[in-house]
């Protein structure tokens, strides 16, 4: 992605997070210049990935299959050996309408999507077979809002704003909104981007960018050249 394109993506952003009433904390607004004078008082933001992070999964077309998302609290790895620390992850994701998340699962993470404000999410689910492919045989069991729900392979659950669903470990899910862009929620275990993603074809998690003009905000993936405690 060109750095120009993620600028207005973060730009535009922001606009509709504030529209839909949802406060971001401070350091989602730091500038990268502020980042290279914060100190390691600020580390957890950095070696965390907390903040901003958006993605075409380096495919080329963010309209059709892409995201925006902003990590608001996570853990580590290392908390889920130890029992220890946070355990828990949070984040808020833009989706656009049709604009698809692949299909993907992850190995180690539960987590609920929510529909925090907007249009419709849709999420289509699978089974994931022993050798981690669709299993297109067996019914899908989920739970939304604490209520169980049973689908056939390949079902598809629409939230309306206020609805969740609960996702558990070796579920294939790909989603999109519909109707109007979604504001959506994500409360889970600890996430890990770099070790914890199976897309169902092989996507790297975070895209490429083209460095042809400064950045607006930082990603999660530029901390390293600006941060360095």
């Amino acid at each position: 992605m060109k750095r120009s394109e993620i600028n207005a993506i973060l730009k535009d952003a922001e606009q509709f997070v504030h529209a839909c009433g949802f406060n971001l904390p401070p350091f989602a607004s730091w500038k990268p210049e502020a980042w290279k004078q914060v100190g390691p008082d600020a580390a957890e933001i950095a070696h965390h990935k907390l903040g901003w992070d958006v993605t075409d999964f380096n495919l080329g077309h963010y309209d059709s299959d892409g995201l925006t998302l902003f990590t608001l609290r996570n853990g580590t790895p290392e908390n889920w050996k130890t029992g220890k620390g946070k355990l828990y992850a949070e984040k808020i994701l833009l989706v656009g309408v049709d604009q698809v998340t692949p299909m993907h699962f992850h190995w180690n993470k539960m987590e609920d999507i929510i529909n925090r404000s907007g249009g419709k999410l849709v999420i289509e689910l699978y089974n994931s077979s022993p050798e981690e492919e669709l299993d297109d045989q067996t019914p899908v069991t989920v739970v939304c809002d604490g209520v169980v729900r049973r689908l056939p392979p390949g079902g598809q659950v629409v939230l309306s704003p206020g609805e969740s669903i609960t996702l558990p470990q070796f579920c294939y899910h790909r989603f999109w909104a519909a109707e109007s862009r979604v504001l959506a929620g994500e409360v889970s275990m600890v996430n890990d981007d770099d070790a914890d993603n199976r897309f169902l074809k092989p996507l790297p998690r975070f895209p490429s960018v083209v460095e042809d003009e400064p950045p607006y905000y930082l990603l999660v993936t530029d901390y390293p050249q600006y941060y360095r405690f």
